[in-house]
């Protein structure tokens, strides 16, 4: 099991809410990864007609959902309100518009199996405790419903974080995130069925280590680490982790990203469901009657 941390929440609200208007000028790697991840869509069995994208950010993956289900109801929540303002030009698109809804993906503000699938482009890394979110998105699900997500795994950027952990080794530097097997297992104990997990590793390259920091400042990925230092980083120490980040023989700097995949349904009628009260199950009332002796 990967290694326990907390990660603060209003910080991650705060950091995207500030990157919401220069975000999809810093967010190329973001798109890629939510195309692959569209393309798993092949596996959903049946149109969607109610779909949630989970941390819609600036709506660029709910505009294409809305455009691979036009009859379908498609909803963006993102807990940082500026990011959904972004949104609205997305949103706002003829034939191809989406609702923009505030809110917490662990406290989600929707009824139980309101949605036909569930989309989550790179939103669920920002939640230290991964059980308690399978539980609520599973909620959310009709039985049967679809929750395809991607998120980073901890080797991402391993590379900054070895510079920042030379350079100052007492307070982390650089968000931690969760190992796919962990997401697994969470997403096995909150009763999701037939999950199916992957990974692949992405190498991104930039003139300097000021370019990466730039970068992440303007995607909202800035450390939110719970335990990170508070106030002012000093000179020196910048300085420190500059010097150790290691260098291409061209000068440039690179930086790896861990990219986690799931899919998988939530349970089905009659079969088991995780909830907060224990292990329920669901039947409509017509099957119930026929399965009954009479």
């Amino acid at each position: 099991m990967s290694e326990r941390f907390d990660l603060d929440a209003a910080q991650v609200r705060r950091a995207f809410a500030r990157a919401a208007r220069g975000y999809e000028r810093h967010a190329a790697l973001q798109r890629e990864i939510g195309a692959r991840l569209r393309e798993q869509l092949a596996f959903v069995p049946a149109p969607p007609a109610r779909v949630l994208d989970l941390g819609a950010g600036t709506g660029l993956g709910s505009a294409a959902l809305a455009r691979r289900y036009p009859a379908a109801r498609v909803v963006a929540l993102d807990l940082a309100v500026p990011m959904l303002r972004a949104a609205r030009r997305h949103a706002g698109l003829l034939g191809h518009a989406f609702a923009r809804v505030a809110g917490d993906a662990l406290r989600l503000p929707f009824a139980d199996g309101a949605f036909d699938l569930l989309h989550s482009n790179l939103c669920i890394q920002w939640v230290s405790d991964p059980l308690p979110l399978f539980v609520e998105l599973l909620r959310v699900l009709r039985p049967g419903g679809s929750m395809l997500l991607s998120s980073f795994g901890p080797d991402t950027l391993r590379e900054l974080r070895a510079a920042w952990a030379t350079a100052d080794g007492e307070h982390p530097h650089v968000s931690r995130f969760l190992d796919m097997h962990d997401l697994g297992d969470a997403a096995l104990a909150a009763g999701l069925r037939d999950p199916v997990l992957g990974s692949e590793r992405m190498t991104l390259t930039y003139p300097d280590v000021d370019a990466l920091l730039c970068e992440l400042k303007g995607l909202g990925a800035t450390n939110a680490d719970a335990a990170r230092a508070r106030g002012l980083t000093g000179r020196a120490r910048i300085a420190r982790m500059r010097a150790a980040y290691p260098r291409q023989p061209d000068g440039r700097i690179a930086s790896t990203w861990e990219v986690v995949y799931l899919h998988g349904h939530a349970p089905r009628e009659g079969e088991p469901r995780r909830t907060p009260g224990g292990q329920e199950a669901t039947f409509s009332l017509d099957a119930l009657r026929r399965s009954r002796p009479r």
